[in-house]
């Protein structure tokens, strides 16, 4: 795929943001995208974003579970940008009309303290790079119509990322065991689905390192001060106005978010 149709879908997506509509899948109209067009189509996404004013506040790995794997039938990870106008604090509501799509996922952030530069980054060198890690919501979107996803789909459209939700509590990494660590999700006060942190490749750390020497081989470091969304831990959960959502993880702490 030439320079100008990346452009030019780029800016389908960014416009479908903005309006809140929906595009038909990229992998429908070009059967022959491969994952390295759909990153340049993502750059292209997230530099219109850049130019409109907003910053990057951190990156996520996505499609980590087997669960979501297997709703989505995308079985690899992938990444994406964190931008500012994404982030939300605990207790805070989202607008549901600022989304299109939404489906919500219980995750494990990392903040970091100093920078992660792959290739041969490893879980140690993640622990030693971590200020400490938060219980959050990924609110995940798409701006493609009926999620009707392929891997390069989700990639094109920053890996379909909507907006975040951060708990107020930090704890160190070494505190709590991310790999036995459970969770469970609660929407208006019932209990609809419960995880552990083996299901982010394993471990959250592992999802961490993976994503700091996958994006080191492209020439981009995880920076200090950044927040690293390290992947889902359960099924995806399916939101509307008026819902209540609260997540659980077990010696992290909880995070609560509103739809209005």
């Amino acid at each position: 795929m030439n320079a100008n149709k990346r452009n030019q879908y780029g800016d389908e997506l960014y416009q479908a943001l903005c309006s809140r509509t929906t595009v038909a899948p990229l992998t429908s109209r070009e059967p022959d995208i491969t994952i390295e067009d759909a990153y340049h189509i993502q750059q292209r996404m997230v530099a219109r974003r850049l130019e409109a004013g907003e910053h990057v506040v951190g990156k996520k790995i996505g499609v980590t579970s087997r669960v979501v794997q297997n709703m989505l039938q995308v079985f690899q990870p992938d990444f994406g940008w964190l931008l500012s106008s994404m982030m939300y604090n605990e207790g805070e509501s989202v607008p549901i009309d600022s989304l299109i799509q939404a489906r919500a996922e219980g995750e494990i952030a990392f903040l970091l303290k100093r920078d992660l530069i792959g290739p041969g980054v490893t879980i140690v060198d993640v622990l030693a790079a971590t200020e400490g890690v938060m219980t959050c919501f990924e609110i995940v979107d798409s701006r493609i119509t009926d999620w009707k996803i392929r891997i390069q789909d989700t990639v094109a459209d920053n890996a379909s990322c909507g907006v975040f939700v951060l708990g107020d509590k930090l704890v160190s990494p070494r505190d709590v065991d991310l790999i036995t660590c459970g969770m469970v999700i609660e929407k208006n006060g019932e209990i609809v689905t419960t995880g552990a942190g083996a299901a982010a490749l394993g471990s959250p750390l592992n999802a961490v390192a993976w994503l700091a020497n996958t994006l080191g081989s492209l020439g981009i470091p995880l920076k200090a001060g950044e927040i690293i969304l390290s992947g889902s831990l359960a099924a995806l959960v399916p939101i509307q106005a008026g819902d209540n959502l609260r997540v659980s993880i077990g010696g992290i702490g909880q995070c609560s978010v509103r739809f209005v």
